[in-house]
């Protein structure tokens, strides 16, 4: 289901999580979004060692950060860097089953080249009126001039009462923490927050 993740099982049996970036209907591969980290082991290996054809074994589908259908509130996402990639797979499944419920996306990022898929985001927006699309940029060079800060921040600032909203949120788990914890205190139940805090594997 859209939102999902996978775990690559490694060969000493250790395992890997990586969030499911596309819808179940546009299901011919999977896409996931992977940020090479300084140090990663399993990255690493992904960016420098992994050869076209190799044989992955992963277990799948797992988690429950998936898209609420029944429910009729507007959808608030806020992503945090690669956290965007199982929202991008709970839009893209809204949009396919013709959901028409407003949806805001809030993008939190450091600066604008990590908006690694913007394009697709706005795109969203100017296709759909009930889509709008907020990048928030921490750390943002001269020539930014939209929103910055921190991106929970910005999403109380733009719906100071939270309470009619289902919100789903993925990234950092700083971010998933400070998010709960402002969208509390401006009325949302945790009843209509669903989260997928991203964190580095420990061995």
């Amino acid at each position: 289901m859209a939102g999902q993740y996978l775990n690559f099982i490694l060969e000493d049996g250790r395992e890997r999580a990586f969030s499911i970036a596309n819808a179940p209907h546009d299901d011919e591969l999977i896409e996931l979004h992977i940020r090479h980290v300084d140090g990663g082991e399993f990255t690493r290996f992904v960016f420098e060692g992994l050869k076209d054809k190799s044989i992955m074994r992963i277990k799948a589908p797992l988690g429950s950060f998936i898209l609420r259908e029944e429910s009729e509130r507007p959808m608030i996402f806020m992503a945090g860097g690669t956290g965007f990639a199982p929202i991008k797979g709970q839009i893209e499944h809204a949009l396919h089953i013709g959901d028409t419920r407003p949806m805001q996306i809030y993008w939190g990022v450091r600066d604008e080249r990590d908006l690694y898929m913007g394009e697709l985001a706005q795109s969203w927006a100017d296709e759909n009126d009930q889509i709008s699309f907020i990048p928030v940029l921490s750390e943002p060079n001269s020539n930014w001039t939209g929103r910055t800060g921190f991106v929970h921040e910005a999403v109380v600032a733009d719906n100071p009462d939270m309470s009619g909203f289902d919100l789903y949120m993925a990234g950092p788990p700083p971010m998933i923490n400070a998010g709960k914890e402002a969208f509390m205190s401006a009325g949302l139940s945790t009843d209509h927050m669903f989260s997928d805090a991203f964190d580095y594997a420990k061995d």
